[in-house]
C-alpha cells in the first residue's frame, strides 16, 4: 500500500514536469528501461524517472528529499553489483544529459553525467582530441571516472579522477551547485556520495591517430604462456623502459576456439613509427598467434572492444592490486586460467598503473598511486547456468593471490571492483581508501549529513 500511495504521489509530480518522463513498472517499457549489465540484480524500483535537464534532475531531488523517497542514480548501468537499482526505490535515469561542450582553448572539455564512454571519446575524435577512458563502450563515464578509472590512456594520461578539473552537482537540499574544492577532492575517487554529479569538467588532449589493437599468443598451454610472458615483460620494463604512450593490458577470455591469452595494446603517441617499434617489442615476448595493432580509430576501437564482452550477465567480480607480477604469482594465475569456467563472461584483465597513473595523491581520495597491477577477475556468465561455478573460480583466484606473499599487495584495492554488499562499511572504506577512508567519511558528514544520497556506491551507514 505504502508504494502505491508513493507512486501515485510521484506520478502526480511528474505530471506537472512535463520535460520529466517516468516509466512505471506497468508500463510494457519498464523492463527494459530498468536493464542493467548485472543481470542477477533481482531489485524492483519504485519507478525510473528519466530527467531531460539538470533542472529536471534538481527537482527529483527535491521532491525526493521531502517526501522521504529513496533514490538511485543510473548512467551505463555498469556497476558490477548491479547496485544502481533497489526494491522500492525512485531510480534517476541520467542517460538522456550527454552533451560534451569543449573549451576554447581546447584543453578540457565539460560532459554531463548520463553520457557513455564511448561517446564521450567518439565525439572528442571528430575534434581531434581524446581523454583516458575504460574499453568497454557502453560504461557510464562518470562513474568510471570518479571512481578511480584504469585505462588504454592512463600511463600517458593519467586515471580518470586525475582529468576531473570541476564539477556541477545536485546537493542535498535539491540544488545546483558548483563543487567546492574539498568535495571535488572527494568527487576524485568516492564518485557520487556527495551529490547527483549532473557535469565534470575534464582535461582534453591532442589524439591525431591512434594505434591499437589485439596480441594474442599461443595459448595451447595457457599457464605457461602467462608465466613466459610476465617474465619476458619484467625485464623489458627493466631494461628498456616502455614510454607512458604506450599501455598494455593483458586479458584471458573464452574465445570460439577455447581459452586465449593475450594484451590489449594501445599507442597513443603521434611517432606511429615507435609505437610499431613497441608493438613489435611486445609481440615478441611469447609465441604469437595473431596481431591486429594497426591505425585505427577510437570509434573502431570501442566496437571491436564492445564485441569481446557481452552485455549483460551473472555473477561477481574479486580484486587485489599487487606490485609485481612475480613468477610464484604468475604461476598461480596461470594454473586458474588452466580450470577457467568455459563461459564467455568468465575471464581475467590485468591492468598495469605506471607512468602518469601513479604518484599524485593530493588532489583526490583515490589512494593506489605505487606502480601496481591491478587484478580484474570477471566471475561472470552469460545465463544463470553456472554461476556459481564462475564465481567459485574468481574468489578461488583471489585467495591464492592475497596467501601468497601479503607483502606483494597493496593495502587498497579497486573499488569499482569489489563485493561491497554484506560487506561492513568501514571496512568497505578501509579497503578502498586506505589511509584517506576517515576524509572520505568526513566529507560525507560535511556535505551530506542527512544522507539523503544513501543508496550510494560505497553505502555509508
Amino acid at each position: 500500500m505504502a508504494s502505491t500511495t508513493q507512486l501515485t504521489a510521484l506520478e502526480a509530480f511528474v505530471a506537472s514536469h512535463p520535460t520529466i518522463r517516468l516509466t512505471p513498472p506497468t508500463s510494457p517499457d519498464f523492463p527494459a528501461a530498468r536493464q542493467i549489465f548485472h543481470a542477477g540484480r533481482r531489485a524492483q524500483p519504485l519507478a525510473i524517472a528519466h530527467p531531460q535537464t539538470p533542472a529536471d534532475v534538481a527537482a527529483l531531488v527535491k521532491y525526493a528529499k521531502a517526501h522521504a523517497l529513496p533514490f538511485s542514480v543510473r548512467s551505463g548501468g555498469h556497476n558490477l553489483e548491479g547496485l544502481s537499482v533497489h526494491d522500492g526505490a525512485l531510480l534517476i535515469d541520467l542517460r538522456a544529459l550527454t552533451a560534451v561542450t569543449v573549451a576554447a582553448d581546447r584543453q578540457s572539455a565539460t560532459v554531463q553525467g548520463g553520457i557513455l564512454q564511448h561517446e564521450l571519446a567518439s565525439k572528442l575524435w571528430v575534434e581531434g582530441l581524446g581523454t583516458p577512458t575504460g574499453a568497454i563502450p557502453d560504461v557510464g563515464y562518470i562513474g568510471w571516472a570518479t571512481y578511480g578509472g584504469y585505462g588504454a590512456f592512463s600511463s600517458h594520461w593519467g586515471l580518470g579522477v586525475d582529468q576531473i578539473l570541476a564539477a556541477t552537482i545536485v546537493n542535498p537540499e535539491g540544488e545546483i551547485i558548483s563543487a567546492d574544492e574539498p568535495t571535488l577532492q572527494g568527487i576524485r575517487g568516492a564518485g557520487g556520495l556527495f551529490g547527483i554529479i549532473l557535469d565534470l569538467t575534464i582535461k582534453v588532449y591532442p589524439l591525431p591517430s591512434l594505434f591499437a589493437g589485439a596480441i594474442m599468443y599461443d595459448s595451447t598451454n595457457i599457464a605457461q604462456t602467462l608465466v613466459t610472458y610476465n617474465a619476458a615483460y619484467q625485464t623489458l620494463l627493466d631494461t628498456d623502459t616502455p614510454p607512458p604512450q604506450l599501455t598494455v593490458q593483458q586479458i584471458a577470455f573464452n574465445s570460439p576456439h577455447g581459452r586465449i591469452f593475450g594484451v590489449i595494446f594501445t599507442w597513443s603517441g603521434p611517432d606511429l613509427e615507435e609505437g610499431h617499434r613497441w608493438s613489435e617489442k611486445i609481440a615478441s615476448l611469447a609465441p604469437v598467434i595473431m596481431n591486429t595493432v594497426a591505425p585505427t580509430t577510437i570509434p573502431e576501437w570501442f566496437a571491436g572492444n564492445g564485441a569481446l564482452v557481452p552485455k549483460s550477465m551473472y555473477g561477481a567480480p574479486a580484486t587485489y592490486n599487487v606490485r609485481r607480477i612475480t613468477t610464484a604469482l604468475a604461476e598461480v594465475i596461470g594454473r586458474y586460467l588452466e580450470i577457467m569456467p568455459d563461459n564467455p563472461g568468465t575471464m581475467l584483465s590485468i591492468h598495469q598503473a605506471r607512468g602518469v597513473a601513479v604518484g599524485e595523491e593530493g588532489r583526490s581520495v583515490f589512494a593506489a598511486r605505487e606502480p601496481h597491477y591491478m587484478l580484474e577477475i570477471v566471475g561472470f556468465v552469460t545465463g544463470e547456468t553456472g554461476r556459481e561455478g564462475s564465481e567459485d573460480w574468481a574468489e578461488g583466484m583471489a585467495r591464492e593471490v592475497r596467501e601468497l606473499d601479503e607483502g606483494n599487495l597493496l593495502s587498497t584495492a579497486y573499488l569499482s571492483l569489489m563485493k561491497t554488499e554484506g560487506v561492513d562499511a568501514e571496512e568497505v572504506l578501509k579497503r578502498a581508501y586506505g589511509e584517506k577512508a576517515g576524509l572520505v567519511r568526513q566529507l560525507k558528514r560535511r556535505v551530506d549529513p542527512e544522507n539523503v544520497f544513501a543508496l550510494t556506491v560505497p553505502r555509508l551507514k
